[in-house]
């Protein structure tokens, strides 16, 4: 193991988290009332000095292993957390060691809970921070790495394949290393539109920037207590909704149709159904709200889409009190957080690609069960889907579901309410931040123990990277310590 390439690698990530907080400085010094000046300094100091070591005292290298590539990945996560920490643990207020790593953690893999009770008393540039971990988290620790590095080194084509999940690869025609750069293009885009149109809608230039970043990086830290019900608008909710909605599909279909000038690109069976999905439990939920609540259809079917529509996307903003909910629709839409989005996207959960795969797979073996001397296969996109192509993301899947449930039996252990314990973990490995109860949609963490808080960042973070790059390091550690 080379560990002088991979700290100079290392180093491109931190050098990322210094350079927006040495932005995060400079409005602090516009403002000479913000308390953050002095901590955003330290930590931006701290940060690139760091950072920039590696470069000074390493020789650059053109190759990376295998294994090197999975410690570039994990660590890269891990220490952008440990720093991104710094500018809440020295500001200090409700930022004890553990909140301040729980604000961090939360901020970077984009789940956007949160521990603050008053997030209104930050100061503007620590809330810029604060933001700005979404918009870093969202586009990916890594892929700030691979646009550093050039398109010529093996380095990044070997980063690219490591961090670009399987199911996201496949709506890019076009070179691998080519993703990155749709991907980046896309994301900056929608970053400004969503920006735009929040102006145009009345929204102070400063909230509109940090709430753009939470959109498109589908996070959901808002500068606001009450998130995006403060502003009590109805285009802002609407745009909200488009926003987060554009921000779910995966990048390079979107990418295609904006090159083509078409729909056709979206002409695709992972589109149709992870919008039916949408639509169907917004219905569903938006019945139980009128239903069990006094509510007219209207307000009802706009709740019901707001929230179906931020959970669904690991997106973790309210324009309800969610913990107010009748209790079927509190849990499909803490569910929803499992389904996800598509790949290829912002978003967290398992990935509805995964989900549309089983569907089409238990399809599949039904249809085989009752005519067992036909000839059938599964077709994903006009395209045949062998065993080894699907096998991989049922056992995904099922890997997904044990970890919430191991992670679910320790966190009844150390907690006190065994309710919060569980909405807790389904939101946090899901990366959707909000839940339900003292947890929804304008609730926080701050009650919980730091042990529980502990597990849930440890569930955001497996969440975020999908399980493999950190599964495959911990191999290396085992195996490595066996070998002795």
């Amino acid at each position: 193991m080379n560990w002088k390439t991979i700290s100079r690698n290392v180093g491109y990530a931190l050098l990322v988290s210094a350079l927006f907080m040495f932005a995060s400085l400079i409005l602090a010094f516009f403002d000479k009332d913000d308390t953050s000046r002095a901590p955003l300094l330290v930590s931006f100091l701290i940060t690139f000095i760091v950072g920039i070591f590696p470069f000074i005292f390493v020789r650059k290298t053109s190759t990376i292993s295998l294994r090197e590539g999975y410690v570039i990945i994990v660590l890269s996560w891990l220490l952008s957390f440990i720093f991104g920490m710094l500018p809440y643990a020295l500001w200090g207020g409700p930022f004890t060691v553990m909140n301040a790593w729980f604000e961090s953690v939360s901020g970077f893999t984009t789940t956007g809970g949160t521990i603050l009770e008053d997030v209104e008393s930050l100061p503007k540039a620590l809330l810029f921070w604060r933001a700005s971990t979404h918009f870093i988290g969202g586009l990916g620790v890594v892929v700030f790495l691979l646009l550093i590095i050039p398109q010529s080194n093996p380095v990044r084509l070997r980063l690219t394949n490591m961090e670009v999940s399987s199911l996201s690869q496949g709506a890019y025609r076009t070179r691998t290393n080519q993703m990155v750069l749709i991907f980046t293009q896309m994301y900056l885009g929608l970053n400004l539109l969503t920006f735009v149109l929040y102006v145009i809608c009345g929204m102070r230039p400063f909230d509109a920037i940090c709430h753009a970043f939470s959109v498109v990086a589908t996070g959901g830290f808002s500068t606001k207590n009450m998130s995006i019900a403060s502003f009590d608008s109805l285009p802002i909710t609407l745009v909200t909704m488009a926003m987060i909605y554009l921000s779910t599909l995966h990048f390079g279909m979107l990418y295609a149709a904006i090159v083509q000038k078409s729909l056709k690109p979206l002409n695709k069976s992972i589109f149709k159904y992870y919008t039916g999905v949408l639509l169907t439990f917004t219905v569903l939920v938006a019945f139980s709200l009128k239903v069990n609540m006094d509510t007219s259809w209207g307000r009802a079917f706009l709740d019901s889409g707001f929230q179906v529509l931020c959970y669904t996307s690991s997106t973790g903003f309210g324009i309800t009190d969610t913990s107010q909910w009748p209790f079927f629709a509190a849990v499909v839409i803490l569910l929803l957080g499992f389904h996800g989005a598509m790949a290829g996207s912002t978003s967290g959960g398992a990935k509805a690609d995964r989900f549309l795969l089983l569907f089409k797979n238990i399809h599949l073996r039904i249809y085989r069960a009752l005519h067992p001397s036909s000839v059938s296969e599964m077709k994903v996109n006009g395209k045949s889907m062998s065993e080894a192509d699907v096998y991989p993301h049922i056992i995904y899947l099922a890997m997904y579901f044990l970890l919430a449930l191991v992670s679910v039996m320790v966190a009844l252990m150390l907690s006190e309410n065994n309710n919060i314990a569980v909405a807790g973990v389904i939101s946090s490995i899901n990366n959707v931040g909000a839940s339900i109860g003292e947890l929804g949609s304008f609730g926080n963490y701050a009650a919980q123990p730091d042990a529980v808080k502990f597990v849930y960042t440890m569930d955001m973070f497996l969440g975020r990277v999908e399980l493999y790059p950190v599964l495959a390091v911990i191999s290396l550690i085992f195996t490595k310590n066996r070998r002795r």
